[in-house]
């Protein structure tokens, strides 16, 4: 909040009068809106965007990128800068970092690109990216008022700094947070009124619906659970059970928080109340069949648990997406690709924040949560998420999760590397056994020599 204050202080200094009251009641300025003409004062003095080319590496594919299509077509014909905006799928997350990696050296680079925090840190320390892009987002001229700022929601807008805090390496286009899937029909016929808040109910409602099954599914191989081993889920465990993984520039995979829940996990496993995960989605495939109790996964695959629930079922079962359990108050891991603006030269470098701002202006994000069912990083934008909410009463049950508490996983470049040795560790203990503290006090040490050394 502290940031905030003084972001929404310097802007209100900043900003014309006559720009804040561009879009009547609600303070906010539509891009289009914004001067044709180049700033006269500030960092941006004298830059012009206009004709520019903007090429955008994405990762959206199928219906994603279809409808994404369309919105930039519609920014391209009707910006009045005559901006171009060339959006490029260039496969996965993992790809796209290594053709960043590898074009930064020759300045091979598009003018947008996606990014998870900890990819956006590994370009800043190659010198890939522009300085500060809150340049762009408290610029006089071309920035957010500060109507807009309070708009979005906190947990989204502060997890694109430096650790430090001290400069923006990326925007918030849309986010998604880890959630916990439950079969609320199936708690039902076991006894229990709604899903589990706490550890010890999460290992009682597992091992009962293990032993015991429901009638929607009679194979005789339920399991309460199958376990999530990446890197996000044992962040997104800690974070509930009111731990970091992270603390002070130092990992600590070691903390109480991480052991009792990766504890739990492995007597679970160890008691035959939770299984392993055999092919890719098969935690998700489990639950929609109703073969499990409990999925651990991110709201952005709300769509295709339903689907997968309604294809598998005739009258589906209830269900509903909640946090984690939880030690005190609910606690939930939250993340997402942000867009980061490559190091290329001023006119299109503001040519492509303006593509950005208008992307995350309210109606543009209703609409694009309607058709990824990604969250958007606006509240007004949930006023036009009306239809999806009554459709869809879970993705209302996940944005509100986006009301209580929120923590983001670390944004460091070294974090890709070390997120491999967190999954290795957890996989082999499941596997192999061995003291829980032991594990992670090695991996600890792993993580911080691997921090100290990390070139990008």
């Amino acid at each position: 909040m502290r940031k905030l204050i003084v972001l929404v202080l310097a802007l209100t200094l900043a900003i014309p009068a006559m720009m804040v009251n561009a879009q009547e009641g609600s303070g906010f300025v539509r891009t289009f809106d914004l001067p044709t003409t180049p700033a006269t004062e500030g960092p941006l003095a004298g830059v012009d965007p206009s004709g520019q080319t903007v090429v955008w590496w994405h990762q959206h594919s199928g219906s994603r990128e279809e409808f994404l299509n369309g919105l930039i077509a519609e920014f391209n014909e009707g910006n009045p800068w005559g901006i171009t905006v060339e959006g490029s799928n260039q496969g996965g997350y993992g790809d796209i970092y290594q053709k960043m990696i590898a074009g930064i050296p020759s300045g091979d680079v598009p003018n947008l690109v996606v990014a998870y925090q900890n990819q956006s840190a590994a370009y800043y320390l190659a010198g890939g990216l522009v300085d500060d892009m809150d340049v762009f987002v408290l610029d006089p001229q071309w920035g957010l008022n500060e109507a807009e700022l309070a708009d979005f929601v906190p947990g989204f807008f502060y997890q694109d700094y430096l650790p430090d805090g001290s400069k923006r390496i990326g925007f918030p286009p849309n986010r998604s947070l880890e959630g916990m899937y439950y079969n609320l029909t199936a708690l039902k016929e076991l006894g229990y009124d709604g899903p589990p808040t706490s550890l010890d109910e999460f290992r009682e409602m597992a091992c009962k619906f293990t032993q015991e099954g429901w009638s929607g599914y009679d194979a005789g191989d339920q399991v309460g659970y199958l376990i999530r081993t990446d890197a996000s889920n044992i962040a997104a465990g800690t974070y509930a059970l009111g731990g970091d993984i992270y603390v002070d520039g130092q990992f600590q995979y070691n903390n109480p928080a991480t052991v009792q829940y990766i504890q739990l996990m492995v007597d679970l496993y160890k008691d035959g109340c939770a299984g392993l995960i055999a092919e890719r989605y098969g935690d998700q495939n489990a639950f929609t069949a109703g073969k499990a109790l409990f999925y651990m996964g991110s709201s952005s695959g709300l769509p295709f648990v339903r689907q997968g629930i309604e294809s598998a079922f005739a009258e589906p079962f209830e269900w509903g997406i909640t946090a984690l359990p939880y030690s005190d108050v609910p606690v939930s891991d939250v993340y997402g690709a942000s867009v980061s603006i490559p190091k290329t030269t001023p006119e299109a470098e503001l040519a492509a924040w303006l593509f950005v701002r208008w992307f995350t202006e309210p109606e543009q994000q209703s609409r694009w949560a309607l058709a990824s069912n990604y969250f958007p990083v606006r509240y007004s934008a949930s006023e036009g998420m009306a239809a999806i909410f009554a459709d869809f009463p879970q993705f209302e049950e996940a944005w509100n999760l986006l009301q209580g508490e929120t923590k983001v996983e670390p944004q460091i470049a070294s974090y890709d590397v070390i997120r491999d040795e967190a999954q290795a560790t957890f996989e082999s203990l499941l596997a192999s056994g061995g003291d829980v503290e032991t594990a992670l006090t090695d991996l600890t040490n792993r993580a911080n020599e691997i921090q100290a050394s990390f070139q990008p």
